[in-house]
């Protein structure tokens, strides 16, 4: 852990001391769901790899990408 994460952690706990039980308790259960749904989002991302199917091969992939670039000539007056 980092000085930082330190310090960030040392503030927020002085935030919560003044909160009553039920709060904190409260508090305590919606961090848990964050942790639990961050978790599956990392993974739905982790999952997204790969999930691209063509029967082309890169190169053409490549190709057709840059053979249908368009690019506009402004000129930019100072």
């Amino acid at each position: 852990m980092t000085v930082t994460d330190k310090n960030i952690l040392e503030a927020y706990s002085n935030l919560f001391e003044g909160l009553s039980f039920s709060n904190k308790i409260e508090l305590i259960e919606r961090l848990t769901k964050s942790i639990k749904s961050n978790k599956s989002k990392e993974n739905d991302f982790y999952k997204s790899f790969g999930a691209f199917a063509s029967e082309k091969s890169p190169e053409e992939i490549v190709s057709d990408i840059k053979a249908n670039r368009n690019f506009k000539n402004r000129e930019i007056k100072f």
